[in-house]
């Protein structure tokens, strides 16, 4: 009976082809028929011929509500049989989503479909179209459409199930609808994007969304700057390694706040306003930790919030023993040993030219390190520790750099070396330095760990990372350059010194230099920063340099002018050195409070292949164990390199130059007043023995002179200040430490 109707409706529509029509109809005077699944096909006359995408969304959709938009067809010549074919010539997605229902059996070869039956002539015409006419929804009327769903009393799993949408994304859209109507009623306007939305979305309340919008800058709208201003004093849960060690739901549950960010997906996505419960539940953690391992036996226990590698150094290691592996054991350990071995492979193979190998390589780097850590969990397993070594020794409780329970066993002070060795104990790590001989004598000159070119590479890198962090910190890049230009501007207070300081006088700009010592800084989180920066104040910035002056005194003093000092600031530093020294720049990195470790991240690249084999294993003794530094130290070089990579990629281990906090002493200079009747006699020419020590002293104070400064010589040069006053003889001179009481 359905066939009869289609059929009669078709002869219909041929009795109105015969009819002259406007050639501007395209179909549109002809009626929707319904036709069965199986007569149509896919037509040549179709203008899209892109693969299609989102079949199985659209194919859900279709079998949940039915086909409510007709399909646009041509009826194919020579299929006056039985049952007449028609070409899909719109609709091609439509009739791709049939498709996959009719292969899973949800639909059956009669299904009605609706259609309009348009001439062949038209259909390549009818096509074109459709698909290049057609509009999506307003962004706005998406939102509100969403919003009036919900006020209708709708779930989000209806929502979600309406839309063929996740429930996530129905969430986010949910959360813009409720951003201000003002801010809304920009959208539409297209005066304000749908990511500067989501940033104020993070803010609850409208006043607080529209006054940071309406009273913002241009660049304080970025979405960035957005997110920021709003969750300033909040920590992102999704970064913060305490929050991965806590957890999240745990904190709520403990009563603490968190602000949603539905628009990032990253996993604990969001903002914790209470940083004192967190820490709180962090200390709690730690000590019930504490409890478990102080039981194994150990003569004390300590907890730590992070892993502080200098502190750690100042410690000797036990050696445990090493039970041998049960067979379960072993069988585990073959297997994570080969899914190792074969991620590392697929992680060298990949191609730099590939577009996806970035999260490729990210996502084997992530599983590599679950691997190393469950087979440093199985080692740890098969450890032994003698009771009498554990009386006299200790352990840390850490919060490790991703936020798991780190454990340092085996630590032994080294004042109580004398006991553990009575008992047997064996010690490791880093020996005490030796005293000089009394004599005086020169030892032989050991080989540094570090050549001229590391260090400058390295020293490159904590640069950059000083830079960024004032970036941050605007305060101290502001005490950093008046403390560089007090003592110029008042020289009758300080005592002239020729010691080298951290930003340059001249101004020279460091960025060529910095690239020069660390061909690798574009691939780091602060040298990213930095470029962010500059790139922000090049598109701020007048163009014209006499319009320069007007500009700055029209900013904002708290903002705009303290942010662009703290950024030229950090484009003076001198801090790139040959040699492991202490430097000037260490004052600043205490003020800042620098962790290397958020910057800097050992790899082959980086460090080991610029290092001895030796000092690879005894990095991975340190920041590992001893027996993982006992199997590298069994390959060859590159090996060894390569593996003290995988080992040390989630342990947050920075060499000593970089967490180096000593700065150098400064001598400094000041004018001594010689008693009045002593210039006299000299004028008189009359020799006494007072006058003969006198110069005595003038020779010593010229050879102290020569000894202790060269740059005093030839005062000139970006590093070395010159004295606003006219400079001394030397025998005038007297050298003191710097300190305001000198002058």
């Amino acid at each position: 009976m359905q066939a009869q109707t289609v059929e009669a409706a078709t002869v219909s529509v041929d009795v109105v082809e015969s009819a002259t029509s406007p050639e501007t109809d395209f179909g549109n005077e002809r009626p929707v028929l319904t036709v069965p699944y199986s007569s149509l096909r896919h037509s040549p006359l179709n203008a899209r011929t892109k693969p299609l995408a989102g079949i199985p969304g659209l194919a859900a959709n279709i079998r949940a509500k039915g086909l409510l938009q007709n399909l646009v067809v041509h009826e194919i010549k020579g299929s006056r049989g039985k049952q007449r074919k028609y070409g899909v010539c719109a609709g091609q997605r439509r009739e791709a989503a049939l498709d996959l229902l009719f292969e899973q059996k949800h639909i059956s070869a009669d299904y009605p479909v609706p259609v309009r039956v348009v001439r062949e002539g038209e259909a390549l015409a009818i096509s074109l179209i459709e698909n290049s006419e057609r509009e999506g929804l307003d962004p706005f009327d998406v939102l509100r459409a969403y919003r009036m769903l919900a006020e209708e009393g709708h779930s989000v799993d209806y929502i979600a199930a309406l839309f063929s949408a996740s429930p996530i994304t129905v969430k986010r859209r949910m959360k813009l609808a409720n951003v201000s109507p003002k801010l809304l009623a920009l959208l539409r306007e297209d005066a304000i994007t749908l990511d500067q939305l989501a940033a104020l979305a993070l803010a609850d309340d409208h006043d607080t969304q529209e006054r940071l919008w309406f009273e913002a800058n241009e660049w304080q709208r970025q979405p960035h700057y957005v997110r920021q201003a709003i969750t300033r004093a909040e920590i992102d849960a999704s970064r913060s390694r305490l929050v991965r060690f806590v957890g999240l739901a745990a904190y709520e549950a403990a009563g603490g706040y968190v602000r949603r960010d539905l628009f990032s997906d990253e996993e604990n996505a969001g903002y914790i306003a209470d940083a004192d419960l967190l820490q709180h539940l962090v200390a709690q953690k730690l000590d019930a930790a504490a409890e478990e391992v102080r039981a194994e036996g150990w003569g004390w226990v300590e907890t730590r919030i992070e892993r502080d590698m200098l502190e750690l150094n100042r410690f000797g290691k036990l050696n445990p023993g090493q039970r041998p592996y049960t067979d379960e054991e072993q069988r585990e350990v073959d297997a994570l040993t080969a899914q190792h071995d074969e991620l590392a492979d697929s992680l060298e193979a990949l191609s730099e030219d590939d577009e996806s190998a970035y999260e490729e390589a990210e996502r084997l780097d992530n599983e590599i390190g679950r691997i190393n850590t469950e087979i440093m969990a199985l080692e740890g397993r098969a450890t032994v520790w003698e009771a009498s070594q554990m009386a006299e020794a200790g352990a840390y409780v850490i919060v490790g750099s991703q936020g798991e329970l780190a454990i340092e066993r085996g630590l032994v002070r080294r004042d109580n070396t004398a006991a553990l060795d009575a008992a047997g104990a064996t010690v490791s790590g880093t020996p005490a330095a030796e005293t000089p001989d009394t004599k005086g004598s020169l030892a032989p000159r050991v080989k540094p760990v570090h050549s001229a070119k590391l260090c400058q590479r390295l020293t490159a890198h904590r640069t950059a990372a000083i830079h960024a962090e004032l970036i941050t910190q605007p305060t101290v890049a502001l005490a950093a350059l008046l403390q560089h230009l007090i003592p110029h501007a008042l020289p009758g207070h300080f005592a002239f010194t020729t010691a080298r300081d951290y930003l340059r006088l001249s101004g020279t700009n460091n960025h060529d230099s910095l690239l020069h010592a660390a061909d690798d800084l574009p691939t780091s989180p602060a040298w990213n920063a930095i470029e962010t920066q500059r790139a922000r104040w090049i598109a701020e910035l007048p163009a014209k340099r006499s319009d320069l002056l007007p500009w700055l005194i029209r900013q904002d003093l708290d903002t705009t002018l303290l942010e662009l000092l703290a950024f030229c600031t950090g484009t003076l530093l001198d801090g790139i050195e040959g040699e492991e020294t202490p430097h000037a720049i260490n004052a600043l990195t205490d003020a800042l409070n620098l962790d290397m470790a958020r910057y800097w991240t050992p790899t082959r690249a980086t460090y080991f292949d610029h290092v001895s084999k030796a000092r690879i294993a005894e990095v991975v003794s340190a920041a590992v164990s001893q027996k993982v530094a006992a199997d590298l130290t069994k390959m060859n070089k590159a090996d060894a390199a390569a593996a003290a990579e995988l080992r040390l990629a989630n342990v947050a281990w920075v060499p000593e130059i970089l967490t180096d906090r000593e700065i150098p002493a400064m001598p400094s200079w000041a004018t001594r007043e010689d008693d009045e009747d002593e210039d006299e006699a000299g004028e008189d020419g009359g020799e006494t023995a007072d006058d003969e020590d006198a110069g005595s002293s003038s020779s010593n104070d010229d050879q102290e002179f020569n000894n202790t400064s060269r740059d005093a010589e030839a005062p000139t040069g970006p590093h070395t200040a010159q004295p606003p006053w006219p400079f001394p003889t030397a025998a005038k001179l007297n050298v003191a430490q710097a300190d305001p009481s000198v002058a």
